[in-house]
């Protein structure tokens, strides 16, 4: 099974031109009594050609971007993502660390106005280039810093999870109404190309009813890595393995499905004498179920190297393996004649460039975020319900909005 585009008629046409060779085009340029003033017999320049992809707008036209936090995946993917953006640019920056401002500054044309400490990003008020803030900090800053940006009259992008508690993912949603600004989470995987095309295969009813499905999340977590040492620690991270790679299971499973869960039963494991769990879960698991009465797993760790979700549906299994890395996902689905991978044209770096661009489109057109704060308030009482039911040993049950009964 295929997903493949067929070629436009511009690309036809080029390829077409480069087998006849340079001397055709000037042939055939010269019959049709094309000529160039400075080289005789040239060929005629080729007329605009249709572009795969939309060029990126001049630059007083797309919307400026301030990223607060300039750390590994900040500086790895979201200022990058950034550049290629066709709706956005960098404008501003917010760090801690005057090394990092100045070189980032200067890599990516910032003005030094439009860099700024941490306790000064009330002042981003006063620059009008900026117009979105995006927050790519330890977990437990996020409601602090979305608030500030807010205040400072900036539209907000949030990395995921949203916050360390549900008190606060609500704090910033009314931040957000306060300021008649938009709040969207950054849940990538929703703008991933090879996730997107599932998506679309479910709602069509290809893979039939789906009333099971599975999600694993692991990666090894290193102490050696600055990026991993903040998320042993429990009042920096709000939690371990579950909310820094489950959660793209917990909000993965439920988007494809559609539907919210009324129960939910976990377990946690923390390895005794193990420094890096000392604070932090490394593996968790939980079940949940649906009024449907669908049923999902979820699992994530911090000691393994994997990254999937399989669907079980009465017409067709579908497996992303890998679901969510930054690039090379791949889609598999299975049906009674056989196993055929599903090809997708955009590369998955691509998922970056989509949800920065859809967030500035949504703000250039006054329409709504795929991946709103209420998304990631959602998800947070989720986690708070599987923490609970981990804690006491029983399914936890829960109300319409997610929170917990009883």
């Amino acid at each position: 099974m295929t997903d493949r585009s067929a070629p436009s008629a511009s690309r036809r046409e080029f390829v077409g031109g480069l087998a006849l060779g340079l001397g055709g085009l000037v042939a055939s340029a010269t019959m049709a009594g094309a000529q160039s003033p400075d080289i005789p017999n040239a060929p005629t320049g080729r007329p605009q050609p249709e572009l795969e992809t939309t060029p990126p707008g001049p630059a007083d036209q797309r919307l400026g971007w301030a990223v607060i936090g300039l750390g590994d995946f900040a500086q790895g993917y979201v200022l990058p993502a950034l550049a290629r953006a066709r709706a956005s640019r960098v404008a501003g920056l917010v760090s801690g660390n005057e090394d990092k401002l100045r070189a980032v500054g200067s890599q990516y044309g910032v003005p030094e106005a439009a860099r700024f400490s941490y306790d000064r990003m009330g002042d981003m008020r006063d620059e009008a280039a900026i117009d979105v803030a995006y927050v790519v900090t330890p977990n437990s800053t996020h409601a602090e810093l979305v608030v500030k940006a807010f205040e400072a009259g900036k539209h907000v992008m949030c990395e995921k999870p949203m916050a360390t508690s549900s008190a606060d993912c609500q704090r910033m949603i009314d931040a957000a109404r306060a300021a008649d600004r938009k709040l969207m989470v950054a849940y990538r995987a929703h703008f991933e190309p090879s996730n997107v095309k599932l998506k679309e295969m479910l709602d069509a009813g290809e893979l039939g009813d789906v009333l099971f499905a599975n999600s694993d999340h692991h990666r090894p977590l290193e102490p050696s890595l600055p990026r991993d040492q903040w998320r042993m620690k429990k009042v920096l991270a709000g939690g371990g393995s579950l909310v820094d790679i489950g959660i793209y299971s917990l909000n993965g499973l439920i988007w494809f499905l559609g539907e919210l869960p009324n129960r939910v039963s976990a377990t946690i494991v923390q390895p005794p004498g193990d420094a890096r769990f000392a604070e932090v879960e490394d593996i968790a698991a939980a079940q949940l179920e649906f009024p449907s009465g669908k049923r999902i797993h979820i699992s994530s760790g911090y000691q393994a190297n994997k990254k999937r979700i399989d669907l079980f549906g009465s017409k067709a299994t579908a497996v992303l393996d890998p679901a969510t890395a930054y690039g090379g996902n791949r889609l598999r689905v299975t049906q009674p004649e056989g196993t055929l991978e599903v090809l997708v044209e955009t590369p998955s770096a691509e998922q970056f460039t989509r949800e920065i661009d859809h967030l500035s489109h949504a703000i250039r057109e006054g329409g709504e975020v795929l991946t709103p704060g209420e998304m990631g308030l959602r998800d947070l009482r989720l986690i708070e319900a599987i923490y609970r039911s981990a804690e006491i040993g029983q399914p936890v049950d829960l109300a319409p909005d997610m929170t917990m009964k009883g």
